[in-house]
């Protein structure tokens, strides 16, 4: 489902196409339509699409029709263990991001405190300075050297992941690992990024680990998960992932499963709905449970409640007793602490306007340059922050000819660079309900928003896209073109087309295999084993493999019969993710097994989804993305 090119009986899309050749980040006016190859993290890596379609063949019947009721059950029993699984993972790793962050950036604030009121000050600086260096310096080592697919919020590759695009290594475990490292210690070095969208990533990269089970490279696999090796459950708990992620960034569950169905998935149903909202109510459980762990006084640097002083919320910062310095309540403090300070009722004279005319200034010439640090970054917090300053600036200019609170303006200053950024709605009316727990702010909320994505979407696309874009990871939008009215499938289709027979010499096989990147070839039937040609289905390049590997051969072409299927197991067919595929070159074969016959028939998908050459390329369109399609077979109108 990576591109909006059909496979097709008359022709086929051409894989070694020209413009492949280099990166669309060098090729601005060039549409993303026909990549395979793509930035991820810091290389230029090949790309393949997903497989959502569920492969009709005689194995695949034959394996449903022996399954009884016990196995049934056990699939959804352990679909919602994983669930849970995903959550309670997610919680905790949500949580010890927080804590790390809060100690680490505290710590490194009080020492300087310490020092500053010693009358140190360059000694001050020069210890800030270089905690600040050395967190970003191990943040951006550790994902250069390690996890280059860390780098960034992760969000852009997670949507490309749900819409099809299998993105090489963004879940694997070191990626998972370096999230985390590299995401504490960004956040603590006082860049200007935040942890909500890293936080995505890592909720996809922990339910793609928990789904596969491990990785077949480690031999780290559990055999009781076979079931869930393939691209469609994958895309399940890959999104249920992506939702706990926000849920545990923001303490909004509700919130989390919107952004996910506005945001990130392309394909929903109502099961689906009910295994995210599930996921992201146990992560909301696992924080309030450690966060009530913490309000006891037993997680570090954590303090009960907002203080007025040195080391609290507002900065005291050499003022005299009773009184702080507004500015440095801004910059010497965490974003979570700013974002509080800036929400709070009653803080009408707590800021200067000058104060944070300086601040949001900084806020937005940082924001620019910290987001494209070599670190794992997040956007979310930091364009919070700066709404919440600009939200306070217009507060201050209308002044008296309101009555509504500073907060109030700064709760929807936020609302309005998010929704302008993102240009997402309705799961950011839930989070910012989550967040502050005030129905009434609905209705103003959601005008705001509305309003910034409007004037957003006429100027350009969001932030998630552009970067999918400047990456060449290809994105099939949820609507088609006006031009695709005009055209037919027939139209974008190009060959020559490699097509299989349904007895087929092994050697031939191979020789297509090697000479070609296809990943779906039409078997068509002709006599003597049919009265004319016709098309009998589709098989994958990863089944012929398999069927190389085993040597599943004939010596005549003549049906394999029963035994062939018997020779197989679930196992032998499931994705296991996160280790290397079979390679063609990793197959060897003698002169003798080159000359002898495959059976194609028992592994064929015989139901592959087909569209006459006479469809409109926007009908075909909306069918291959809704459905999930990475083939679509273009057949002639007329037989013969």
């Amino acid at each position: 489902m990576s591109t909006p090119l059909f496979s097709g009986l008359a022709s086929s899309v051409d894989d070694d196409t020209a413009l492949l050749q280099q990166p669309l980040l060098l090729l601005p006016s060039v549409s993303n339509t026909t990549a395979q190859v793509a930035i991820v993290g810091s290389s230029v890596c090949p790309i393949e699409s997903l497989d959502y379609e569920v492969i009709e063949n005689d194995f695949f019947k034959a394996d449903w029709r022996s399954r009884g009721k016990i196995q049934k059950y056990q699939y959804i029993f352990i679909k919602w263990i994983l669930c849970f699984l995903i959550g309670l993972i997610v919680g905790l790793l949500g949580f010890f991001i927080n804590l790390s962050v809060e100690s680490i950036a505290g710590m490194k604030f009080v020492v300087t405190s310490n020092i500053m009121l010693t009358g140190k000050f360059m000694v001050a600086f020069l210890v800030f300075a270089s905690s600040n260096l050395g967190l970003t310096l191990l943040a951006s080592l550790i994902t250069a050297f390690v996890a280059p697919d860390a780098a960034g919020s992760g969000i852009p590759e997670v949507k490309a992941y749900l819409n099809g695009v299998d993105v090489p290594a963004i879940f694997s475990f070191q990626t998972l690992v370096v999230k985390v490292v590299g995401s504490i210690c960004a956040v603590s070095s006082s860049l200007n990024v935040g942890r909500a969208g890293p936080l995505v990533h890592t909720g996809a990269c922990v339910a793609a680990i928990v789904g596969q089970g491990g990785s077949k490279k480690f031999r780290l696999t559990w055999k009781w998960l076979q079931d869930f090796k393939n691209d469609w459950d994958m895309r399940d708990l890959v999104t249920c992932g992506s939702a706990a992620g926000i849920a545990a960034a923001f303490h909004a569950p509700v919130g989390g499963v919107l952004f996910a169905l506005e945001e990130m998935a392309s394909w929903w149903r109502g099961t689906l709905l009910c295994e995210a909202l599930f996921t992201t109510a146990v992560v909301a459980i696992v924080l309030r449970a450690l966060i009530d762990v913490c309000l006891r006084g037993k997680c570090g640097l954590f303090e009960p409640c907002p203080t007025i002083g040195r080391s609290g919320n507002y900065k005291k910062f050499h003022c005299p007793h009773g009184y702080h310095n507004d500015l440095a309540s801004l910059f010497f403090n965490t974003n979570d602490d700013v974002i509080k300070n800036l929400f709070s009722k009653n803080t009408d004279t707590e800021f200067h306007l000058s104060s944070m005319l300086i601040f949001f200034a900084a806020r937005l010439f940082l924001s620019i340059f910290s987001y494209g640090i070599l670190a794992p970054a997040g956007l979310f917090v930091p364009v919070i922050v700066m709404g919440a300053a600009y939200g306070r600036i217009v507060a201050m200019l209308v002044g008296s000819n309101s009555n509504l609170n500073p907060g109030l303006f700064a709760v929807l200053g936020s609302a309005s660079l998010l929704g302008g950024s993102m240009r997402i709605t309705v799961s950011l009316c839930a989070i910012f309900l989550e967040l502050t727990n005030n129905l009434l702010l609905l209705p103003l909320i959601m005008l705001v928003l509305f309003i910034s994505k409007a004037v957003g979407d006429a100027i350009n696309g969001n932030i998630c896209d552009i970067i999918m874009t400047l990456k060449g990871l290809p994105y099939l939008k949820a609507h088609a073109e006006p031009y695709m009215r005009q055209l037919t499938v027939v139209d974008v289709v190009r060959g020559p087309l490699q097509i299989f027979h349904g007895f087929e010499k092994v050697g031939n096989v191979v020789n297509v295999l090697k000479t070609t990147q296809h990943n779906g070839f039409p078997v068509v039937d002709k006599p003597p084993f049919s009265a004319s040609p016709v098309l009998f289905g589709l098989i994958l390049r990863a089944h012929l493999l398999i069927l190389l590997k085993s040597k599943t051969f004939l010596r005549t072409p003549a049906p394999a019969g029963p035994y062939a299927i018997r020779r197989f197991s679930d196992d032998d067919f499931a994705k296991w993710g996160l280790g290397h595929d079979d390679n063609i070159e990793d197959i060897e074969l003698s002169v003798e097994e080159m000359d002898m016959y495959v059976d194609l028939h028992p592994f064929t998908n015989t139901s592959p989804y087909t569209v006459v050459e006479t469809m409109s390329l926007a009908k075909a369109f909306k069918l291959f993305r809704e459905v999930g399609l990475r083939h679509l077979l273009v057949i002639p109108k007329l037989s013969g």
